[in-house]
């Protein structure tokens, strides 16, 4: 396949370039991660750029673009060494879109547009990770509002937000296929209790546990059709997953970036390390994975934008990409030496951002799930 850039894609990354250049140093990067906060001035600048608006329908104010673009945007920003700079909250803005009020699309978009977090996902619990069926936070509609009563865990950017998206069952339902519900719920609502937790990766999105004691609020939270929460939250997922590989594939091309230029120049028995044959094998084998993800990434992207994208090719994208990237990380820092483990050098960095998406838009286990299941009904007689 061809995936040569057109013309407006060229422009665009060099104006991404320009944007990436002045807001996001290596040391503003590494200033964000260390100090635990959200790259609040670059993404304020991406919004200005108009690139917080590519792939929001324009009815809504935004432009409309394909997946490949949207990928090389997320990649390129990536590439600077900066996890979850882009796309994923554009991604999760589509779910309110198509299935939100009126007044929870024109908030949700007010948020984006000024640079911050519209929401959190809260859907994983304690006990109900990937196994959603296990889900045990409750919903109880009566008299026009809905009582909620649960815990959730691992929930990323809940401290400076103003809505979860909170996924919770309905105890009234007559069907289990028909029991889990999406609401918009706000932060400030009496009954929430939002704990941070500290985490090894991904420091420039915080992580808490949130707890809903009794919190009472008008039904209209509601988002889309009750009953229909876990369906209307997987529209977008395999958008998502993709979007994460191509996250874990910036991420990679950085720590190659590092691992190239760390073995051209530091000298160990009178040579410089990359002229050892064991160095040149793994860099070697880091490219070989790169070029890979991206004809993975961009082959999946291509048929988003024609429409043929299904579960199994996103799943393997995934599942493929965040593996490959941190094998790419870890090779990187095994390069590094001694000094890749220390605090200050990109490369640690690196490889603690790749590793949590192996895990983060679902686990490689679940990956294998989607794909091998798909695999013996396709081959089934």
């Amino acid at each position: 396949m061809d995936f040569s850039l057109s013309e407006e894609q060229q422009l665009l990354l060099e104006s991404l370039d320009e944007i990436l250049d002045q807001y996001a140093s290596p040391a503003y990067v590494a200033e964000t991660d260390r100090e635990h906060r959200q790259p609040v001035e670059f993404k304020r600048a991406m919004q200005e750029a108009g690139f917080l608006s590519l792939g929001i329908p324009e009815e809504y104010g935004g432009t409309p673009v394909d997946m490949v673009t949207m990928c090389l945007i997320g990649e390129r920003v990536a590439s600077r060494g900066l996890n979850l700079g882009y796309a994923t909250e554009i991604l999760q803005v589509l779910d309110i879109l198509e299935f939100g009020s009126p007044e929870q699309r024109e908030s949700v978009l007010g948020i984006l547009q000024d640079g911050g977090v519209p929401f959190a996902l809260a859907f994983t619990e304690p006990q109900a990770g990937s196994d959603s069926s296990a889900m045990k936070t409750t919903a109880e509609h009566r008299d026009g509002k809905v009582r909620f009563n649960g815990t959730k865990t691992l929930i990323t950017n809940a401290v400076d937000t103003k809505y979860l998206l909170t996924m919770a069952v309905n105890p009234d339902a007559e069907d289990p296929r028909r029991a889990i519900s999406m609401y918009l719920v706000p932060t400030d609502a009496p009954g929430i209790e939002i704990s941070p937790i500290s985490k090894m990766c991904w420091h420039t999105a915080d992580s808490s546990e949130i707890y809903y004691n009794d919190v009472e609020v008008d039904e209209s939270c509601l988002v889309g059709v009750k009953g229909e929460g876990f369906k209307q939250l997987m529209k977008n997922f395999e958008l998502e997953r993709i979007m994460t590989a191509t996250q874990s594939l910036g991420l990679a091309e950085a720590a190659f970036k590092d691992a190239a230029e760390y073995a051209a120049t530091r000298v160990q028995f009178g040579k410089p390390i990359g002229s050892f044959q064991l160095v040149q094998e793994k860099l070697t084998d880091m490219a070989i994975k790169i070029e890979n993800m991206k004809n993975f990434i961009y082959h999946s992207a291509s048929m988003v934008d024609n429409g043929t994208l299904d579960r199994k090719q996103a799943a393997m994208c995934k599942r493929y990409c965040s593996m490959a990237a941190f094998e790419v990380c870890d090779d990187a820092l095994q390069i590094h030496g001694g000094i890749g483990v220390t605090e200050g050098v990109r490369i640690e960095r690196l490889w603690r951002d790749a590793r949590g998406h192996r895990f983060g838009g679902g686990t490689d286990e679940i990956m294998v799930h989607v794909v091998g299941r798909q695999i013996v009904k396709e081959h089934t007689k």
